[in-house]
Order: C-alpha cells, then structure tokens, then sequence
C-alpha cells in the first residue's frame, strides 16, 4: 500500500509562521474572525489576509473552496491558503475543506492552522482520503501527497480523535490500490498474498483452494474459473475484536479481477476497465484492515471470491446447467453474469460455517445499477428494514451515496428456467434488481441481509472532492461506520 500522506499534529507555533516551509493553510469564518494564528499570519504578510477576505472574489467563494495567493510578503512560505469555513462545520464541510487542501496542496509541505476550528479529525481524514496517488506502474513518480502539520490548541486531544479516522482512511488506501492495480499483477494468486498480510495487523485469513472449494459443492463458483488459468480462491478474514461468542457480522465481496464476460464476450471498448471487476473485495479487505487498524470491538468476518472470467475451450457455456453449494441448480444464460454465481456460494458458505448475525455482500454487479443510477449513488437491496434503514443512515453520516431499491415476486419470477431451479439472468428490463433477487435465493430465512450494486461508484473516470479518478473505495467508510454504530461491544 502507498504510504499515507503524513499527517502529524502539534501545538500552535505562533513564531513558527514566519519560516514555515511550503504552503500555509489558515480557516477564515464567513463573518471573517480571525484565529490568533490567523491575525500573526495576516501581520507578517503585510495585511494579505484582511485584503483577500475583504474581496469580492473572496464573497463570491463557496464554503469549503480555497483562496491561494503565492509568494506572500514577510514570510519564507510559498503560499498562503485561505479556506473559508465555519466555526462549526458539519463533518462533511470539514472533510471537504481538508479534501481541497490536499489538492490545492499537492506534494508540497503543508502547515495548517486548525486552532478554534471544529471538527479538526475530520479535516484531517479529507486530507488523508484527498491525498491518494497511484503510480506504482509510472517510470516517473509524481508524489501527489507531502508533509502536513496540523497545528492545534490540543495537539493530544486531536490526534486521539483523528486516529480512528486515519485508520479508515488506511482501509480505503487499501482498497484503491486493490482496485486500480492492472489484472496482470494483481492474479487471484497476489490478490489472495496481499489478503493474507492482514494477519500482521491480527485479522485470521484462511484461504480455500480449488480441491476445497470442490469438496464444498461450489459448483457456481468454480465455473466462473474454470476457463482461467489463474486458480480460482476464497479467502475468509475473521476479525474477533468483540464479545467472545457473539455471532459476527459476514461481508461478502465479489473479486472478478478481470471480466472478458467469457463466451458471452464484451465488446472490446472499455474492457480495460474490467480490472476492477473485484471491487467488491476490495471493499470488503479495507473495511477488514480499518477495523484491525482501530482495533474494533466487534466480530467481523470477511469472505471474499477470487476468479478470472476468461474464453477458453474450457469455459462455461451459455446453456450450461451448474449446481450451487446450496445444492439449488443454474442454467447459465450468460456467462457475463458471472458475479452472482460468485457471490451465491460464497453467501451460501457463509451462513453454512459463521452462522452470522447479519450479512452484507458488495459486487460490482450490474450495468443496469449504472443506468439506473449513475455514479453518485449505490444500489441498496435489503430483506431487513432495520438493517437497511441503519446502513442508509451510516452512509449519509459518511457522506457515501446510496439508494434503496425494491424486490418482489414479480422480478423473482423472471428467474425462472424450464430446465433447471433458476437461470442467472431475468432479461434486460430491471437488471439489477434481478440480479438481487437471485442473490436473496441464496439468503436463509432467519438472516438479515443486504446486497450492495457498487458497479457505478467503485471506480470513475473524473476527480471527485474525496478522490482522484480511479478507484474510490466506495463503502469502506460507510460499512466501518455501520460497525461501529450497530456491532461493536460497548463498556
């Protein structure tokens, strides 16, 4: 994983402001009280800062934006920042404003002055989550992330409350690089390798093999891979943080880590994109590294399947009839279908072994979810209405889109097949919701239960306020907050 921009905290350095190095970041309320650090700063730069906030350009700023000006008389910086943010901003306001100090910033040194300004942790994590670059393929690195120094009235205190923070913003670090490494390096082998690190940070992994996976009747799963060379895997992360014997809460994640469609091929425009057909496990490894990294007090355990979806004379056919663990039959009408086959004996296998209090599985699943609703939200399927209503609220806190979609009999029956339990597609009308519906087939009665279609929001192609284009790791903060809010053990 990429090291993560390096944030420290200390105390206010009033004499310091003159010779800080790189840029320097000062909050500037919308009735324009200054900060003692903020009235030093504005004297050393020869009034700077009274003169830009008194502007019209400076009226005209939206809260949360940046007003730079460079070079600024009376101090050896290279810019000053000017962010306009109330005295107390709601927790997105905050990670906005560190958001667009980490771009305006760059890899340049960067000192902020968070003193008498709310919600500093969060600042902090827009920094930490803003500050992502990926390079690790480029002859040429470009840093995007450099030394920042938030300067606090209580430097202790804010480094406590960032902590947790800057461990979920470390899960969602992870799951980025997951997702954007190229499918030639990133084998169900190496993905399974880079899963089986977390032990370092206490998370048990056991990975299942191909004979395993056969022995456990996981005959959707297998056919996905089966025209691969690359060996198809499950790995399970269990996560014992909680009250010895509570049942855990499961995650499940789909990891395609390439999708041709196999026999049904995709067109070739846009295939590339197809490396981050895993993720869902992506996800599912950053929460699991957040919550060891924060060391939650809750039973979590993560199950992830690995395949490669390739053209083979070995590949599944459309027409093929597969057998679930479940034991519940599949014609296979499509074999670009294939998540759903993934994730059922994985979901099943789940239940089977952890006997959980609730599961949540994420897939990049569906193109309809795209259609239906762009890249701002994720589709949300649920057979608990307090499960679902707790996860809606979890992801608004986080600020991560999510909208909650229908099931119902009607959709069910469009999964009906003459020659076996159930085919894998229901037709082109209500695509995502069909695909849900499949999965809740797989679904025990007694388990709550939610399906995740993150096929619109996992990975984009322009920069948003809290990541660059590419991966965005959509989901671990707002799983991360479901745990903590409704899982974890309390004193």
């Amino acid at each position: 994983m990429a090291e993560l921009r390096a944030l420290s905290f200390a105390p206010v350095d009033l004499d310091a402001l003159a010779t800080a190095q790189g840029r320097i970041a000062v909050f500037v309320t919308p009735d324009l009280k200054l900060s003692a650090g903020a009235r030093r700063l504005n004297r050393l730069a020869k009034g700077a800062i009274a003169r830009a906030t008194t502007s019209e350009a400076w009226d005209k700023l939206d809260e949360g934006k940046v007003m730079s000006f460079t070079w600024p008389a009376g101090v050896e910086a290279e810019a000053i920042d000017l962010v306009k943010l109330s005295r107390r901003p709601t927790p997105e306001q905050a990670r906005k404003a560190g958001a667009a100090l980490a771009m305006t910033a760059g890899s340049s040194e960067l000192t902020v002055l968070v003193e008498g300004t709310g919600r500093a942790e969060e600042i902090a994590l827009g920094l930490a989550l803003r500050g992502y670059g990926f390079d690790d393929h480029k002859t040429k690195k470009s840093d995007p992330m450099g030394k920042a120094t938030l300067m606090c009235s209580k430097p202790e205190e804010v480094e406590a409350a960032a902590a947790p923070r800057l461990a979920v913003a470390e899960g969602v670090w992870f799951t980025r690089d997951l997702v954007n490494e190229p499918a030639n390096v990133l084998t169900t082998t190496e993905f399974a390798k880079r899963l089986q690190a977390l032990g370092d940070l206490g998370v048990e992994v056991e990975v299942l093999e191909e004979d395993a996976l056969e022995k456990l009747g996981m005959g959707a799963l297998l056919c996905v891979g089966q025209g691969s060379v690359s060996p198809s895997k499950v790995v399970i992360m269990r996560w014992t943080g909680g009250a010895k014997g509570d049942a855990p809460l499961a995650l499940i994640g789909k990891g395609v880590v390439f999708d041709t469609g196999g026999i049904s091929l995709k067109p070739a425009g846009g295939m590339e994109d197809m490396t981050m057909d895993m993720g869902g496990a992506g996800v599912v490894a950053g929460v699991m590294h957040a919550i060891a990294r924060r060391k939650a007090r809750a039973n979590v355990v993560g199950m992830v399947g690995l395949v490669e979806n390739m053209p083979s004379g070995n590949a599944v056919r459309p027409g093929d009839v597969v057998t679930s663990m479940k034991g519940d039959t599949i014609e296979v009408i499509n074999t670009d279908a294939e998540g759903r086959l993934v994730l059922c004996d994985v979901m099943w296998h789940a239940q089977e072994a952890e006997k959980p209090a609730a599961m949540i599985d994420l897939a990049t699943l569906t193109g309809a979810c795209i259609i239906a609703l762009g890249h701002e939200n994720a589709a949300v399927y649920s057979n608990d209405d307090p499960l679902a209503n707790a996860f809606l609220k979890a992801a608004e806190t986080e600020s991560e889109g999510a909208w909650r979609m229908p099931l119902g009999k009607a959709y069910d029956d469009m999964l009906k097949s003459p020659v076996a339990d159930m085919k894998n597609v229901g037709g082109r009308p209500a695509g995502s919701i069909t695909a849900a519906q499949f999965l809740k087939r797989f679904v025990k009665d007694d388990i709550p239960w939610i399906h995740l279609d993150i096929a619109g929001v996992a990975h984009v192609k322009s920069d948003l306020d809290m990541s660059p284009k590419g991966a965005t790791g959509w989901g671990v903060r707002a799983l991360d907050r479901l745990i903590a809010d409704k899982y974890e053990t309390r004193d």
